[in-house]
């Protein structure tokens, strides 16, 4: 009786034998532990290629040729495994709300959200590599500075990309943004309305596409209004920054009487600071932010803001990744948002 000749599965000592690297080393990028060395990455996934070996935890998406995970990236100089970073990651506002509008439309996909931080060309370059190979199916991406290579990195490697806000250079990758400089207006049209006259702004970083958009957006509806010149301090979008900023243009412009701040976190610095100068929020100043956030509702007063819909914008990113995925072929898309004044007590 003829039997017939079972193969037997490549192993990761096969894969360590072709790559010529060790099987400690085969096992942490096939597991993704981010500590190799870019080189030994991409040897090690073309002998994976080569001899065909599967990972187990891959085995199961075999038929479908999916993980059931959205790689949410954060993408940040600033960025490191260290508690600075993730104690800014979770504590700030926007990226709870942004994950909040993921997981609306990833929840009921029955999809997982996967974080991912990369803040150095070598973890950019490990992170392409692990998308390329299949670790998810698809990138939300948070670039925050303003020349960041990764979006091109994600388009060239054919991964699923969707950014949250625009890329800073040409980049064809779809995004999800906000009109800021519309929004920007719409803060200096209100203090103008309200009878200011010396009127200041903190903008956030200069590297980052919204805070230009919106530093822009105040200046040019401040021409508009007769103002040919509004005095500027940047922060950071934290609140010590907006701190900061403002004792800088209290000091150079002690007679200022409204104040436009590019994020509601800084906003809540600004607040300290005229405090501390005795100025009154709003009897002295009138004081706009932006995104309306819960910092804007846990100020005192209540900050006026301008709606900056990131739940909305989260939940858009997450169908147009999802459509991608299915169709790789579809056009380039970018869906804008349009921002709204939210009026309350600071304005």
């Amino acid at each position: 009786m003829q039997t017939g000749r079972i193969e037997r599965l490549p192993t990761l000592e096969d894969v360590a034998r072709v790559a010529g690297v060790s099987r400690a080393t085969v096992s942490r990028v096939v597991n993704g532990i981010r500590n190799v060395d870019p080189q030994l990455h991409e040897l090690v996934w073309d002998a994976v290629g080569r001899t065909g070996y599967v990972p187990n935890r891959l085995a199961r998406s075999l038929v479908t040729r999916r993980t059931g995970t959205i790689a949410l990236v954060v993408s940040d100089s600033e960025a490191h495994d260290d508690d600075p970073f993730m104690g800014r990651f979770f504590a700030d506002p926007y990226f709870g709300r942004v994950v909040g509008g993921l997981m609306s439309v990833l929840r009921t996909a029955g999809i997982q959200l996967a974080l991912q931080i990369a803040g150095t060309d070598d973890q950019r370059t490990r992170l392409v590599g692990d998308l390329r190979h299949g670790q998810a199916d698809g990138a939300i991406v948070l670039s925050l500075p303003g020349r960041d290579p990764l979006p091109r990195m994600l388009t060239d490697a054919g991964v699923p990309a969707v950014m949250i806000g625009r890329p800073a250079d040409p980049v064809p990758i779809n995004y999800v943004d906000l009109a800021n400089d519309s929004g920007a207006a719409l803060a200096a049209d209100h203090l103008v309305a309200t009878g200011r006259r010396t009127i200041v702004m903190i903008a956030g970083p200069p590297e980052v596409p919204a805070s230009n958009d919106r530093t822009a957006g105040f200046r040019n509806a401040m021409a508009r209004h007769g103002h040919g010149w509004v005095p500027v301090a940047a922060g950071n979008f934290t609140q010590e920054s907006g701190e900061a900023a403002m004792r800088t243009l209290l000091a150079g412009n002690p007679a200022l009487d409204g104040v436009f701040v590019a994020n509601d976190v800084m906003a809540l610095g600004a607040l300290l600071a005229l405090r501390e100068a005795g100025r009154d929020v709003p009897a002295d100043v009138s004081l706009v932010g932006f995104d309306d956030s819960s910092a804007a509702t846990s100020a005192s007063p209540p900050l006026t803001t301008i709606r900056h819909p990131l739940e909305d914008m989260a939940a858009e990113a997450a169908k147009l990744l999802l459509a991608r995925i299915e169709d790789p072929g579809m056009r380039v898309s970018a869906v804008i948002y349009e921002p709204i004044l939210v009026t309350r007590r600071s304005a």
